[in-house]
């Protein structure tokens, strides 16, 4: 793989993860364990919708370009 910045052929891929979006809702484990007991706690994972995204990049080991292909 080429850079197309610099034309060097010493690039390597390397993988980039985003998350978006929330883990545990503390506010609806509460009220889960007031109204439902210990497994009420539960209820703060229901629709957390917590996302993960990976992309693949190329870099140039000699001027650090990021890019696609």
């Amino acid at each position: 793989m080429k850079c197309p910045k610099c034309g060097n052929e010493d690039c390597q891929i390397i993988n980039e993860t985003t998350t978006k979006g929330k883990d545990f809702s503390a506010s609806k484990g509460c009220c889960g364990a007031i109204l439902l007991g210990p497994l009420g706690i539960l209820c703060g994972t229901c629709g957390k919708g917590r996302k993960t995204v990976n992309t693949n990049y190329w870099v140039c080991s000699q001027c650090g370009n990021k890019f696609k292909v």
